[in-house]
């Protein structure tokens, strides 16, 4: 199973939080990413709570700058992009995790404290922060604790950090309009039903009536009104 089927397979699963680190900024960092807040459409299905409340999420932001580009790597990581779809950040997930950390803030801590992790694991083995290393070398620090089963002790905060940004990312990405296409999933589309398969009526020793068929049945009259009234049964 490739890595995307496993996401797919993965995407039911509880999003689960594991650990709490205190957050800060390096320096010189603004507490803004500069990404311009998306207005909610005013109205459209919103109650006025819920309206209000969607402002207030969208008036400021929790990730800066670096944190919201160590996130845009790290979500291309675990949903590259491939010859189906676009990545994860194509598909907006990032702005999906900001969105998701200023609606439940307790993602916030174990989410920053991650990020921090993951950088000084990254200057710990190469002087780099790790948005900034070449991918063979991220992809070394995402395989010590890609996989929970089988971490090493020193890297069970990472473990949970990635596990729980993994299942955002996913959800982020599934949720999303490219991400629900890259699934085949169509939803309550209309559609034209031409009955049980005919083998299978066969197998159960039924048939439709054909009077029944020549009436009633026809896909291209869906849309029409039946007349019963000259129906003879």
């Amino acid at each position: 199973m490739d890595r995307r089927k496993s996401l797919k397979a993965m995407i039911a699963g509880t999003v689960t939080s594991g650990f709490m680190f205190s957050g800060c900024l390096t320096d010189g960092e603004s507490e803004t990413t500069g990404l311009q807040p998306v207005a909610p459409t005013p109205g459209y299905g919103r109650t006025p709570e819920e309206a209000s409340r969607d402002r207030e999420i969208m008036s400021g932001h929790f990730f800066n700058q670096h944190e919201m580009a160590t996130i845009t790597v790290l979500a291309d990581l675990i949903i590259p992009k491939d010859e189906h779809s676009g990545s994860a950040s194509e598909a907006g997930v990032p702005d999906f995790i900001e969105f998701i950390v200023k609606d439940i803030p307790s993602y916030q801590l174990p989410l920053r404290g991650g990020l921090m992790w993951i950088d000084q694991e990254s200057r710990k083995r190469f002087n780099l922060d790790f948005k900034d290393l070449e991918a063979a070398r991220q992809k070394e620090i995402l395989d010590d604790i890609a996989y929970p089963d089988e971490v090493k002790p020193e890297f069970t905060h990472g473990a949970r950090f990635f596990s729980n940004l993994r299942n955002l990312v996913a959800t982020g990405f599934f949720t999303s309009k490219m991400g629900i296409e890259d699934l085949g999933y169509v939803g309550n589309t209309p559609n034209v039903w031409d009955g049980v398969p005919e083998d299978v009526l066969k197998a159960h020793g039924l048939a439709y009536d054909e009077k029944i068929l020549k009436q009633s049945i026809k896909p291209e009259e869906r849309n029409q009104i039946m007349d019963w009234e000259g129906y003879d049964l």
